[in-house]
């Protein structure tokens, strides 16, 4: 007899009259907005506007939503296409079934749209995002607890996870891993990892995403892993243990060489706005302080040109009297001149009276 277990939700919806509210939902949904705070947080402090990151954040989210529904449903395509499958389920995404790898992916492209739109880094962006995805994911988890979906192998430890029967969708009831909890309690140290290595190294060009993505990688492998749910094999390894495996390379590839070819942070991640002081004491110049400089320049210019024409007009008005001066002296001296050549009365005069 187990003396302790995590019970599960004996419903995963309650209506509201006609209107269904699905913890899985309200799961995801949370961690979208969550996940955004916390991204606008992060882009504040390295120098960007308030709001960006929702303004982006409405392209990436439905792409991202899109993606892991069609990663879901490629990979798990038997109760959609399959034999006895019903084709219109795929788009029943309030019953669960979305692929991370799928919704990183295909929100990076809605990402990258929204970035281009507002003259801003994806690399950047994505910095300022990671540990806001990671603890996204963490409240997202729990929506496979109200669902009752992709536990782990059958356990009885203090903490194992109470599934209850269900003959419709062959769901044997009992106790096991709570894989969701495990995957929650990793995405909240993968964004606590990022945060400090932000922090402590200034992390930057897509270095902190690529971070997250590794972290969270080595976690999503083992975690696969455990679960007891159907999936495609190969080599005797769950097909997301493969994708996990891959992609944590990749990572780890790029924060490797984007250190070599790109060291330190971005100067300036959103041209135009104003100077921040981000949490670790860093400064970004904003647009306005050029703007400001510039027009420094071009008050001082004007007044400098003022003044060197001042002095010129100076010097003109100098030379002017100058050569008045020297006009009046030689006018002086023209009329001395016959009073030079007269002689004097009486002198010079041989004749005799």
């Amino acid at each position: 007899m187990d003396l302790a277990f995590i019970p599960s939700p004996s419903v995963g919806v309650v209506h509201l009259g006609p209107i269904p509210l699905r913890g899985y939902a309200f799961c995801i949904i949370i961690g979208v907005f969550v996940g955004v705070w916390l991204g606008n947080k992060r882009w504040v402090q390295r120098g960007g506007r308030s709001g960006t990151v929702a303004d982006i954040a409405v392209w990436a989210v439905p792409f991202g939503l899109v993606g892991g529904r069609l990663y879901h449903v490629i990979t798990t395509y038997e109760p959609y296409f399959g034999p006895n499958g019903h084709p219109l389920d795929a788009f029943k995404v309030w019953e669960g079934g979305l692929g991370i790898w799928g919704a990183v992916a295909l929100g990076a492209v809605g990402a990258w749209i929204g970035c281009r739109r507002r003259g801003i880094p994806l690399p950047a962006y994505a910095d300022a995002l990671a540990p806001g995805l990671a603890l996204g994911q963490a409240i997202g988890r729990w929506g496979n607890w109200f669902n009752q979906e992709l536990y782990g192998k059958p356990t009885d430890v203090p903490w194992a996870l109470e599934i209850s029967s269900d003959p419709a969708i062959g769901r044997v009831g009992g106790t096991y891993h709570p894989t969701f909890l495990y995957e929650c309690l990793w995405c909240l140290g993968v964004a606590a990892l990022v945060i400090w290595a932000d922090k402590r190294f200034r992390l930057g060009h897509g270095r902190a995403f690529a971070l997250y993505v590794a972290a969270y990688c080595a976690g999503r492998a083992w975690i696969e892993y455990m679960r007891v749910d159907e999936a495609h094999h190969i080599l005797g390894l769950r097909l997301n243990v493969w994708v996990a495996l891959i992609v944590l390379v990749l990572a780890v590839v790029y924060f490797v060489i984007s250190a070599k070819k790109a060291p330190g942070r971005e100067a300036v991640v959103e041209p135009g706005a104003q100077s921040v002081e981000g949490a670790d004491g860093d400064t970004t110049e904003s647009g306005t302080d050029e703007a400001a400089e510039q027009d420094k320049v071009s008050v001082e210019k004007p007044t400098a040109k003022t003044a060197a024409g001042d002095a010129k007009a100076g010097d003109d008005a100098a030379g002017e009297s100058a050569t008045d001066e020297s006009g009046d002296k030689k006018s002086a001296d023209t009329a001395d001149e016959p009073a030079a050549d007269a002689k004097p009365a009486g002198s010079g005069s041989t004749k005799k009276p």
